[in-house]
């Protein structure tokens, strides 16, 4: 371990965090000839908020830049060993491919943007009528119940008029089995082509000498030198960047917010498994996915019932709430067989989201200091592409372009669609079209 006083080794780029966007970015810039460094908190690869992600990998968005890059992302796990280049898929993350599901409510205006979205970039869907949904999750219950309630409130679990009449089934989905493993298999692609990772490691400093990063301090008194880091620290990014010797000009909020997610046995006729669907319910504000041991993990979609609540990364409790609980209940609206446990089991962590939950992949005011923060929630299936992303634009301005002025444009190859990275900036207004919840 070098000294203080020893001479400081120097890289071409610093990526700090190893999660699964951290070591996306560091294999993106390794294949590219670049000597990185991944410096991390924790033990290993993925330890943060990756390894508490649903993983869900789906086609549909609000935006259509962000729908382009799931798209894209969708082919890179679909064939996630030659995105790594491995000879063979011992030891590799597994992509279950199920499909998606997305009733139709008021509340996502029937899908009319979605499908918009998805018929400009090809992608397949078929639309179920509430007869062909009950065929496939018996037990469901299509009654309205929206506006989403908390369980305290006079008319929870009251229905208010109508029924679900139909869902759009998106046949390019599903879920990553083990999102831990998945960043780990992208470390060791980076570490194949020279990346260096540095663990149980806490950074204190980002010096600034003439309005250019030169590279991070450590706790230890390790010092590394380069002219490029990169901010990749999840729910830690906002201290990150307060570590920085200078203003990173960010304009769009961000915050770790804490997110549950409970899971539970579902009734034996609903017929679920490890291939089961992947539902988005608007109506109910609940997502559910399949969990090991064929459970049911359910989710919040961030009604206005489930108010955002901002916790310190380093000094919160993962124990489950009320929240977790409710979340389970709105689900036994649509299933009334559901059996809910008061002493539910699950996750709860922190997710890094921007005012409007599209993230952050950009460059700052402070040259060689780079973005991808906000990233929580929603950007577990597009990582592989964040990677490429944010390695190709950091090309782009380390070559003198001025990307505040003329955004770097990004092309996906399988999507046919390129990016206005200005979607991403630090410096944007809210975006209108977002779904403002971890939908995106």
């Amino acid at each position: 371990m070098p000294s203080p006083d020893s001479p400081k080794i120097h890289y071409d780029a610093i990526v700090i965090g190893a999660g699964i966007i951290g070591c996306a970015i560091a294999y993106a810039m390794a294949r590219k000839g670049c000597r990185t460094l991944n410096v991390d908190t924790l033990p290993a690869a993925g330890y943060g908020s990756t390894s508490s992600s649903a993983a869900v990998v789906r086609t549909y968005y609000s935006t259509l830049d962000g729908t382009a890059m799931a798209l894209e992302g969708y082919h890179d796990w679909k064939n996630w060993q030659n995105c790594l280049g491995m000879e063979d898929q011992d030891g590799l993350a597994r992509f279950v491919e199920t499909g998606t599901l997305v009733m139709k409510t008021a509340a996502n205006n029937y899908l009319e943007r979605v499908l918009k979205h998805a018929d400009t970039l090809g992608i397949a869907y078929e639309h179920w009528s509430a007869e062909k949904i009950l065929e496939r999750m018996p037990g469901y219950n299509l009654e309205c119940f929206a506006p989403a309630r908390k369980m305290d409130h006079d008319d929870f679990g009251t229905p208010t008029g109508g029924e679900i009449r139909g869902g759009v089934f998106f046949t390019a989905g599903g879920y990553v089995d083990d999102p831990q493993l998945a960043a780990r298999n992208l470390k060791d692609a980076a570490s194949r082509h020279g990346a260096h990772f540095r663990f149980n490691t806490s950074v204190v400093k980002i010096p600034v000498e003439d309005n250019r990063v030169t590279g991070i301090v450590c706790a230890d008194g390790s010092q590394f030198r380069s002219g490029i880091v990169i901010n990749v620290a999840g729910p830690h990014s906002g201290k990150v960047n307060g570590l920085l010797e200078g203003d990173p000009g960010i304009r769009i909020g961000h915050r770790p917010l804490r997110q549950e997610v409970v899971q539970i046995k579902p009734p034996e006729r609903l017929g679920y498994s490890r291939e089961g669907l992947i539902v988005s319910d608007s109506d109910i504000a609940v997502y559910l996915k399949p969990g090991s041991g064929g459970q049911l993990m359910l989710g919040s979609e961030n009604p206005p019932c489930d108010p955002p609540l901002e916790e310190d990364p380093d000094d919160f409790a993962r124990d489950l709430t009320d929240r977790a609980l409710t979340y389970a209940y709105r689900y036994s609206q649509r299933l009334p067989d559901l059996g809910v446990s008061q002493h539910p089991v699950g996750v709860a962590d922190l997710y890094d989201a921007t005012d409007d939950w599209l993230p952050i992949y950009d460059r700052s005011d402070i040259d060689g200091y780079y973005l991808a923060i906000g990233t929580s929630g929603n950007q577990f299936k597009n990582a592989p592409v964040a990677g490429r992303l944010m390695a190709d634009l950091i090309d782009y301005c380390e070559k003198g372009n001025d990307h505040d002025v003329t955004p770097f444009r990004f092309p996906l190859q399988n999507a046919g669609h390129t990016i206005n990275t200005a979607t991403f900036s630090r410096k944007r207004d809210l975006t209108k079209e977002s779904s403002f919840s971890v939908l995106g």
